[in-house]
């Protein structure tokens, strides 16, 4: 029976954020030691194993159907693939990355400097959209050390949370842009219909993630300015009580606004309010 391919990262962080996103949509495969496939049972599907900054290159040569990698190595690769779904998880921004103490106030000023990089494309582009080339010292893996070893007078880096810069006494001087990772497939759509209910599903989950249950009992007098609060995805639900002045009220709501919404609800006189987590949904 053929089937669809997707491609994964073999190791890494992403490795495992790819398996449990395809786990939570209900995709399961079990992959022994080194090898580079696995079938999932529920769909005819066939993961693959991969580099991850290969996926975007091989999705694109069709070697793959499907993938999921870093949004920045599909630029960096210009590979041309189409970009299904935004997964919501490895967000992070590529930088341009100078000492504490440099004099640096504008990418400008790099012109005819030394930055290390593992996104040569990406640099050089951004560089020449500001009247700069500079010579570019191309590595792969982390580039955080080559300002010290006299290699570079800058960097360009992926930085999550900037506590690897800090520890390197660099600074951002600007950012390059903003990536996550994502779900890419390519021109040819081979097995359409099989695509798009592995896209479904993994939007299922990204929007699971991004949402909370908030479930409250307010007064029916203040129902109208909680509904204001929660408003749900399209409207909340409400049920009467047995006490006719009070009713029930659940509602999604973002899961990174739940605490503030929770004390705004309590503030209006809500009481018994409770999250609930969502695994899967669909809207």
């Amino acid at each position: 029976m053929d089937s669809l391919r997707i491609g994964v990262p073999s190791k890494g962080r992403l490795a495992e954020l790819a398996a449990e996103l395809l786990k939570d949509a209900g995709l399961h495969f079990r992959r022994q030691e080194r090898s580079l496939f696995a079938r999932c049972k529920e769909l005819p599907v066939d993961i693959t194993f991969l580099r991850t900054e290969d996926i975007p290159v091989l999705c694109a040569e069709g070697a793959i159907d499907m993938g999921i990698t870093g949004s920045d190595l599909i630029a960096e690769s210009q590979a041309e693939v189409e970009r299904r779904l935004d997964l919501g998880v490895g967000q992070c921004k590529l930088s341009i990355c100078v000492p504490d103490d440099a004099p640096y106030t504008s990418p400008k000023q790099l012109a005819g400097k030394r930055i290390a990089t593992s996104f040569p494309n990406n640099t050089a582009a951004y560089l020449r959209q500001h009247g700069a080339t500079a010579h570019l010292v191309n590595l792969n893996g982390s580039v955080e050390s080559m300002i010290a070893l006299g290699v570079a007078d800058a960097i360009v880096d992926l930085v999550e949370t900037g506590s690897t810069l800090a520890a390197n006494r660099l600074k951002i001087l600007t950012d390059i842009g903003s990536y996550q990772t994502v779900l890419i497939q390519n021109g040819r759509k081979r097995m359409t219909e099989t695509a798009d209910r592995v896209v479904r599903r993994l939007e299922g989950v990204v929007i699971a993630r991004a949402y909370s249950l908030l479930e409250y009992n307010v007064p029916r007098a203040k129902l109208a300015e909680a509904e204001s609060i929660t408003p749900g995805f399209r409207s909340p639900t409400v049920s009467a009580l047995e006490d006719p002045s009070w009713c029930a009220v659940r509602a999604m709501v973002k899961r990174s606004e739940v605490i503030q919404i929770m004390e705004k609800l309590e503030a209006l006189g809500a009481g018994a309010i409770l999250e609930t987590e969502i695994k899967n949904c669909r809207l």
